[in-house]
């Protein structure tokens, strides 16, 4: 599903958010990207959806080269990729329902169609009955939800959690981790970044590490196929 190929990041200062990053990850796979602050996991997310060009290297999502998709085409790229940010970033003057509806809106999508996505989505995500709620009637774990029920809104093949349970308490964010695995079980490849290894230490999702830029560990190396290069 998703290929880096010797990728690396130089920001203008000549700082390097990514240096020489190579993995592959799979459809349906669960991978987990930890690493402390300024490790490079938003980078790594910036790139996927084509916020951020790579310095050197390629990248491959989907079977897609993003090096050859035009500015035009960004938007079925991020169709492919849905993000989840720590954030949450939903419109506080519209309701649950309204920050769902409205992606579903920009892709043209019809009255009954998006109604019934949107029930689909609200169940999933445990907001079922919240549709008419505006954001400061919530809590930080639903806040969340509406974020992924959002990010999830237009069926991605992909969906990257960057510290999703960064604002959240210890139980909360238990929550979200389940809700990604639930949503992992439903063929959807998941990519969850955190610097919170407590949260993930009985997991056995595969494991990512970076530091300072470099993937210094890859809990599955062996178990996926070695980036072939041109």
């Amino acid at each position: 599903m998703i290929v880096f190929d010797q990728v690396t990041v130089r920001f203008g200062t000549g700082v390097e958010g990514l240096k020489d990053i190579s993995l592959a990850i799979g459809a349906e796979e669960f991978a987990i990207i930890e690493g402390p602050s300024g490790a490079g996991k938003t980078s790594f997310m910036r790139l996927l959806i084509k916020d951020l060009l790579p310095s050197h290297g390629k990248i491959v999502v989907d079977g897609d080269d993003l090096s050859k998709i035009a500015p035009k085409n960004i938007p079925l790229l991020r169709r492919k990729v849905g993000v989840v940010f720590q954030d949450f970033k939903i419109l506080f003057d519209r309701t649950v329902g309204e920050n769902i509806d409205l992606t579903l809106e920009i892709l043209g999508l019809d009255g009954s169609i998006i109604s019934k996505r949107r029930s689909e989505l609200l169940e999933l995500t445990g907001l079922s009955g919240k549709d008419d709620l505006f954001p400061v009637q919530l809590s930080g774990g639903e806040l969340q939800r509406v974020s992924v029920a959002r990010a999830l809104a237009p069926a991605p093949k992909v969906l990257f959690a960057d510290e999703p349970t960064g604002n959240l308490d210890a139980k909360t964010g238990r929550s979200i981790v389940s809700l990604l695995e639930d949503i992992h079980s439903q063929g959807t490849t998941v990519i969850m970044a955190t610097h919170d290894l407590e949260l993930i230490k009985d997991k056995k999702f595969r494991r990512l590490r970076l530091d300072q830029g470099k993937l210094v560990h890859d809990s599955a190396v062996a178990h996926h196929p070695k980036v072939k290069h041109d």
